[in-house]
Order: C-alpha cells, then structure tokens, then sequence
C-alpha cells in the first residue's frame, strides 16, 4: 500500500492560519466555556436552595474579584459564542460566505461581542455586582 503525501482530511497543519480560523475555533471554546459555567449557574442555584447561610458564602465569592473576572469571561463568552451563532447560521443560509464579507462579519461579531459585553458588565457592576 503507498503512502499518501497528504491527508485524507483537511487539518490545521495543512492550511496557513487565518483570522476567520482563530474566529470559528474561539467559538469552539467559548461553547465548552459556557457548558462549564453552567456548574457554576448550578452551584448558585444550590446554594439558594440551602438557605441564606450557604447562599450569602457563595455571594461571598462571587462579589470577589476571582469572582467578578470569572463573570466577565462568562459574559463575553456568551456574548461571542451568541453573535458568532448568528453568524453561522447567517453562513448556513449561504449568505456572506465570500472572502471580504466572511472576514468583515468576523470583525462585526468580535466588535459586537466586546460592546455586548460592556454594557452587561456595566449594568452588573452598577447593580452592585462590583467586587
């Protein structure tokens, strides 16, 4: 039997990176984040459930500043792995697949995705969520 000189499938080594690749991988892992950080939604919903002891423990740590940074990459996680959806399913569709646009809807998202997330971490911060 030969050896193929190339993959029997596209891989990352075979192809140069681009800005595109980084944007479809970081909404990979900002998808694994998200599933992680629902222990987390379900640790707060336990401690509620324990009463005003386990729960003001809890609020403790998340008011921290280890706390309040975890937030914030949760928030933006959200943020772009929602707008990075949409554009997907944008893509799904057969719209802005050419070059130009797919790297211009790239730039929307990630801009989108940081002023998204400013505006939840602000209004956090403004309720009182400040560490």
């Amino acid at each position: 039997m030969a050896t193929r000189s190339r993959p029997l499938s596209p891989h990352l080594q075979v192809y140069r990176p681009m800005y595109t690749m980084a944007l479809s991988m970081t909404h990979r892992l900002t998808g694994l984040g998200l599933t992680l950080g629902l222990v987390l939604l379900c640790a707060w919903l336990a401690a509620l459930a324990a009463g005003p002891s386990t729960y003001g423990k809890l609020r403790s740590v998340v008011v921290s500043p280890l706390g309040f940074l975890v937030i914030a990459a949760y928030v933006v996680a959200f943020w772009y792995h929602l707008c990075a959806g949409l554009r997907h399913l944008r893509h799904d569709l057969g719209h802005g697949l050419e070059r130009a646009s797919a790297r211009r809807s790239g730039l929307v998202v990630v801009v989108a995705a940081l002023a998204l997330s400013g505006l939840t971490l602000a209004a956090l911060w403004h309720l009182g969520g400040r560490p």
